[in-house]
């Protein structure tokens, strides 16, 4: 978004409610909202006897890696870390990657490749983590997939990140590009904003405790082969924690860190997965054969470098009863949301605490949330108002994701003094009456739409009773797409991660 003296020029894509960006003023209540894990979850976990090391450690998750509904092919598609034992007999905590599939990302499929054997492993690198992108404009079929691993040497020893290319998610080219030496926990992600590829990196020194540095380029081979372990011309440290994250109740004189930071667009904004480390120690959880405490944190970023936490209360987060399947260690994946209808699916993994064998049995989950429903402006039975900033009109129709269920929600335009635009008043507003919907046309008394504003600048004046508002947009079209970004994508949205008519 950009912003001058005078008013906001939108980015295309719905508009939330997540800070006062877009706000001048309101008397509703911010409220914010985790996802609900399934009743289903684990969704996804090791099953095979070629997701397990030598040593008899189980996984079968992303660690980050991804989980994309791919619109051209019309199926759900995980690409995960898994015990390399199979084919790694001799080498200890080898680890690489399985891909499954999908029809509702509920039930999942881990269909023979014909890779290795009568298995659904896809890439035998040794690895840690990865990323795994569909770059859904990629002009070039056979880079449509992106495939950015850390291949984890022998012994955990100098490792490097290396880039790949798939036409089909299966098959996957010679390493196109190799950086330098790396640390482990490496994730990479494209920024449509500013069109460029950025590589989110561990970064840490007795200090700062565990941090984030990056490096962006939008030549993603130019990018993996210019990085180096450590900061240079090309890497820019990123941040740290500050001092808000959760201590582990357990080790309360554990300094917090960052583990790990996964991006992605959604509509109008960049969506950061924190993933915060609270301890303890590798060594300390070994002996003590538990699961180290990893929560995830929802963040946005309206710039594509300063992100800023949505709350501080996790998003995934771990759940220490007895049996659970996140336990410890919970961390989050590439591609999330996927959009699913109404809902939002947010996938992430967890540990299961094992007492023989302690960071082991790598599983995944997933939660749902309304679409937008991070955050939204809540209005009492005595109702309320917010009234936008200054914006420039950009479409002929304006819409609302909101859930009045019980109660009202009207809205009238203003000017830029916030004088009522004739035809345009609350009396005549058409709005919503005791309905819910992610997707909601505001009318107004014969005004068929907003043409005559188009390129004007108005102010939006929302009077919510009794209900949540969740994020508004203009549209082009009557059918209410925003051409925001459709993050992870989702079952009859548009093949380019766009919101567009088909």
């Amino acid at each position: 978004m950009k912003m001058d003296s005078n008013y906001i020029k939108l980015r295309p894509g719905r508009q939330l409610f997540i800070d006062d960006f877009l706000i001048n003023n309101t008397d509703l209540k911010r409220v914010y909202t985790p996802p609900t894990p399934s009743p289903n979850n684990p969704v996804l976990e090791p099953t095979e006897n070629w997701e397990m090391t030598t040593e008899g450690a189980l996984y079968a998750g992303p660690f980050s890696d991804g989980v994309w509904y791919d619109e051209k092919d019309g199926v759900f598609k995980m690409w995960y870390m898994a015990g390399g034992g199979k084919y790694y007999p001799n080498l200890k905590n080898a680890l690489y990657t399985c891909y499954a599939e999908s029809h509702d990302g509920i039930k999942w499929t881990k269909k023979p490749q014909g890779i290795l054997d009568n298995t659904n492993v896809i890439d035998v690198t040794l690895r840690d983590a990865a990323s795994i992108w569909i770059d859904k404009v990629e002009s070039d079929p056979e880079k449509r997939y992106k495939m950015f691993l850390v291949n984890r040497r022998e012994g955990g020893k100098d490792s490097r990140l290396l880039l790949k290319y798939s036409s089909d998610g299966i098959h996957w080219s010679k390493p196109a590009a190799k950086s330098g030496k790396v640390r482990d926990r490496i994730s990479a992600y494209f920024d449509p904003f500013s069109k460029q590829w950025v590589v989110s990196m561990r970064y840490e020194t007795p200090s700062l405790g565990k941090a984030r540095s990056y490096a962006m380029d939008k030549d993603p081979e130019r990018l993996v082969n210019s990085i180096n372990d450590g900061l240079d011309d090309k890497i820019s440290f990123w941040f740290g924690t500050d001092g808000t994250e959760p201590r582990h109740p357990r080790f309360p004189e554990i300094n917090p860190g960052i583990y790990n930071f996964d991006v992605i667009a959604y509509e109008s904004i960049l969506l950061g997965y924190y993933t915060i480390w609270q301890g303890p120690s590798n060594e300390k959880a070994s002996e003590l054969n538990i699961q180290k405490r990893n929560e995830v944190f929802l963040g946005y970023s309206r710039d594509g470098i300063n992100f800023k936490r949505i709350s501080n209360k996790p998003f995934f987060e771990v759940n220490e009863s007895e049996g659970a399947w996140n336990w410890g260690n919970v961390q989050s994946t590439n591609g999330s949301p996927l959009i699913v209808e109404d809902e939002l699916f947010f996938y992430n993994t967890g540990r299961r605490l094992n007492k023989t064998m302690w960071d082991s049995y790598m599983s995944v989950g997933v939660g749902k949330l309304r679409r937008d429903g991070f955050a939204a402006l809540r209005g009492d039975r005595n109702g309320g108002t917010v009234c936008t900033k200054a914006l420039e009109c950009d479409g002929n129709y304006l819409f609302v994701n909101a859930n009045v269920s019980k109660g009202c929600l009207e809205a009238e335009l203003l000017d830029e003094n916030f004088n009522v635009i004739q035809g345009f008043s609350r009396l005549q507003c058409k709005g919503m009456l005791e309905k819910d919907n992610t997707k909601w046309l505001i009318k107004w008394k014969g005004k068929p739409s907003l043409s005559c504003l188009i390129k004007k600048i108005v102010r939006i004046k929302f009077y919510v009773r009794e209900g949540e508002l969740y994020s508004f947009w203009f549209s082009p079209y009557p059918t209410g797409e925003s051409r925001g970004y459709t993050a992870g994508g989702g079952p009859n949205l548009h093949s380019s991660g766009i919101d567009v008519p088909e």
